[in-house]
């Protein structure tokens, strides 16, 4: 993770005082060398002087110096970009409960994944995302309105029914409704937190309200819509003792999510329907945010002090 700048870069002064005083110290040194050379009894003092390598001397001092820089960065406050989870987002989840839902082409059925993927995506979720169900055959059901808790959205997901014929319309009109309903209780769209719809569908709208009028209304209110077109071409279910071809519609789901402002997905097996949700998950339960990352600058010049510190102890003690 790369450094974006430092919030507050004036700390950055104290280095100035940190080099005068290690340049102070390198200077006496050297200067007490001077001294030692000009007025010691060479002869002697090859005898009685400790075999100790001058360069391992100047190992506490480096330390200590890469330690002071460390701590000085840490005060500036350096920032980067950062993955946190959301404290305020509302996102309805739409499930097509219609017949067609009961193909096999995704095993065991196109229904039985979805509701398991739908149930990891709840979940997962960071806590402090909303989260309501509506299901539509006909008709549409707000299952659960917009809350934190997931254990009654997951319940409502295993209890789902199928119901015949496919009211996209109805559903978009039901998740919007729903969401605006929240925002006014917490004091109105100014107020409100970002929102958006999950629609998971593998078939065109059979009746109800125009469903491209309503993803223009969405769009109108800055909730997009992210659409998922779930099953294959393949896909069949019996009815009425007679097979009946019941292919993914792709093409309405993507003109829904381009009018909305929202993303298109197209899941064929079950492993990337969970896939999908995962990354809708990420998307939508985190953030990028400036953080603050100066603990590990902290924690290095504390090390690095205590090496030092160590190392000086170490080197200063005199063999008898």
């Amino acid at each position: 993770m790369g450094i974006d700048g430092f919030a507050s870069p004036v700390w950055f002064a104290l280095l100035l005082g940190v080099a005068a005083v290690f340049g102070a110290y390198f200077w006496v040194s050297r200067r007490r060398r001077r001294h030692v050379v000009r007025f010691a009894n060479m002869a002697v003092l090859d005898r009685v002087a400790p075999k100790r390598p001058n360069r391992l001397r100047m190992v506490p001092p480096v330390l200590f110096l890469v330690a002071f820089v460390a701590l000085t960065a840490a005060l500036a406050g350096p920032m980067a970009e950062a993955k946190v989870p959301r404290n305020r987002a509302t996102v309805m989840l739409v499930i097509d409960v219609s017949p067609s839902m009961d193909a096999t082409d995704i095993q065991p059925s196109r229904i039985k994944a979805a509701q398991a993927a739908a149930k990891s995506f709840v979940e997962n979720m960071t806590g402090g995302v909303n989260l309501g169900l509506v299901t539509y055959g006909g008709s549409a059901t707000v299952d659960v309105s917009p809350t934190t808790a997931r254990k009654p959205v997951a319940d409502a997901i295993d209890n789902i029914q199928l119901q015949p014929a496919t009211a996209t319309g109805e559903a978009i009109a039901a998740a919007l409704q729903s969401i605006q309903q929240f925002e006014r209780g917490l004091g109105g769209p100014a107020g409100a937190p970002p929102a958006q719809i999950v629609l998971m569908s593998d078939g065109k709208q059979t009746a109800g309200r125009d469903e491209f009028a309503m993803a223009k209304e969405c769009k109108d209110a800055k909730i997009p819509i992210n659409t998922i077109s779930y099953g294959t071409s393949d896909g069949v279910v019996v009815l009425q003792n007679q097979e009946v071809p019941v292919p993914v519609d792709d093409d309405s789901l993507h003109q829904l999510a381009d009018i909305s402002g929202g993303q298109f997905f197209k899941a064929d097996t079950s492993d990337k329907l969970n896939q999908i949700y995962a990354s809708l998950g990420q998307q939508i339960g985190y953030e990028t945010q400036e953080a603050d990352v100066s603990k590990p600058f902290v924690a290095l010049g504390a090390v690095l002090a205590v090496l030092g510190a160590a190392g000086a102890l170490v080197l200063s003690q005199r063999v008898p």
